[in-house]
């Protein structure tokens, strides 16, 4: 049974969804200001793997990754280069999808934006003010009353004493509130920045309210899994749970929380100005590697990601790729099923709180059984370990045994092979090596085996 560990309980607990065989997953998404670097890539991956090992489990999914299109770094944006913020917002969201399409992450089945859900933000702080959980500080806005809420603290683990203790550093301080860690609900207008108009006066949303309607609006109350990277837990995972606490309402069954990656010890983030774009690292890496080394690394824990380990993931796929190569050129059935055990063994390891990294020695496990059944003639056992390899890499959201990199020319290198193939058949090797040569000069790389020739792009 799925067991994965709970950031509010800090313990692995078997997983049972609010609905038998559904399953609802809210993941918090990205402020569109920027580029999408590679941590956003990590978190987005996870998230990606979750939702499709639940489905090959056997439960129907249904995931929401909102969009935070209004906020300060937006605004500022916006102010610098002249422009409206939802045209800023707009540009950056297309560009984030468009680099999760390239790591063939899954769209969410809905992808809500902040500014669509005002009249729900209302509505949320219309509740807690009149619960007694907040409170209106003219000319300010609307604040969240961390007295009111007796729990506070526990989705972040942490004692009232050492969140104050870092209330100068991780929330907005402000004299007016009546503790430091009151947080904003709703933010008094500024001359030249977007406004809606409220009871309490104009403004715009924080941040903390935007998720909570947006979640509960969508997927309403104890939905399953809420997801994000660690460090949202505090404040912001913390906020929300707070506010729909103290509207007496039933939150989040279960939490979920991915580490960062860092960059030579550190974070990657754009405040630190250490990130690579997400952009520039698929241009110059297969995505499947950026994939595969998040699947050798717990979710959980933290990952050291630059051009070294995606050189090492890319070289790993090519390993998936060349075994089901191997198959096709072998003349392997393409009708055998995949092995029992494996799919016992790699279903163990990622019910153990999705434990990726065992699963993908499952994985590769089962090449080297192929290789080493090829090699000694027992074809039809290797056709069942490639059709492992195949269903479990795909569960993972590896597709395997396709070419790293498209090209325009293939019709050219299958013509420049059947030569060289057509050469060797005459004797004619130097005309063979010759034509080798000159396919490997623009990148291909030729397998010949008892089955024939493959090739694929270096």
């Amino acid at each position: 049974m799925l067991q994965l560990f709970d950031t509010m309980t800090r313990q692995k607990a078997p997983f049972v969804p609010r609905l038998d065989g559904q399953v609802s997953m809210y993941v918090c998404g990205p402020t569109v200001y920027d580029h999408p670097h590679l941590g956003h890539g990590r978190t987005s991956l996870t998230y990606d793997v979750l939702r499709r090992y639940l489905r090959w489990s056997g439960y129907s999914v249904t995931m929401v990754s909102n969009v935070t299109d209004i906020d300060d770094n937006i605004i500022n944006r916006a102010k610098r280069e002249g422009r409206t913020e939802p045209d800023v917002a707009g540009e950056f969201l297309g560009l984030y999808i468009e680099q999760m399409d390239r790591l063939d992450i899954e769209r969410p089945d809905e992808r809500p934006q902040a500014t669509e859900f005002i009249d729900g933000m209302v509505e949320v702080i219309t509740d807690l003010l009149a619960a007694g959980a907040a409170y209106v500080v003219e000319g300010r806005g609307v604040y969240f009353s961390v007295e009111s809420a007796p729990h506070y603290g526990r989705l972040a683990g942490r004692q009232l004493d050492q969140m104050l203790e870092d209330a100068g550093q991780r929330v907005e301080v402000d004299d007016e509130k009546r503790s430091p860690l009151d947080f904003v609900l709703w933010k008094a207008a500024k001359p030249g920045e977007p406004t809606w108009d409220t009871p309490w006066g104009a403004g715009r949303p924080g941040w903390h309210t935007e998720c909570v309607a947006m979640s509960m609006s969508i997927l309403g109350e104890g939905f399953d899994i809420h997801g994000g990277g660690d460090d949202l837990v505090f404040p912001h995972h913390q906020n929300e749970e707070a506010q729909v606490v103290a509207c007496g309402k039933e939150f989040a069954r279960t939490w979920i929380h991915s580490a960062m990656v860092n960059v030579r010890g550190e974070k990657m983030s754009k405040s630190l100005g250490n990130f690579t774009t997400l952009a520039d690292a698929l241009d110059a890496h297969d995505p499947r590697a950026l994939r595969m080394s998040v699947l050798q690394t717990h979710y959980r824990s933290t990952m050291e990601l630059g051009a070294a380990t995606l050189a090492a993931s890319a070289e790993a796929v090519k390993r998936l790729d060349a075994v089901v190569r191997r198959a096709a050129a072998e003349g392997a059935n393409e009708g055998a099923p995949a092995r029992s055990d494996d799919i016992e063994r790699f279903t163990l390891a990622m019910d153990d709180d999705l434990g990726t990294p065992s699963a993908i020695d499952v994985i590769f496990g089962a090449v080297r059984a192929a290789n080493t059944a090829f090699d000694e003639g027992r074809t039809a056992e290797a056709a069942e370990c490639v059709a492992t390899v195949v269903e479990l890499s795909g569960v993972l959201g590896l597709t395997v045994g396709v070419a790293s990199g498209p090209g325009d020319d293939d019709e050219e290198i299958d013509a420049l092979v059947a030569q060289r193939n057509a050469a060797r058949a005459a004797r004619d090797f130097g005309l063979a090596d010759q034509l080798r040569d000159e396919l490997s000069t623009r990148g291909i790389v030729i397998e010949d085996s008892a089955g024939g020739t493959a090739w694929h792009r270096a």
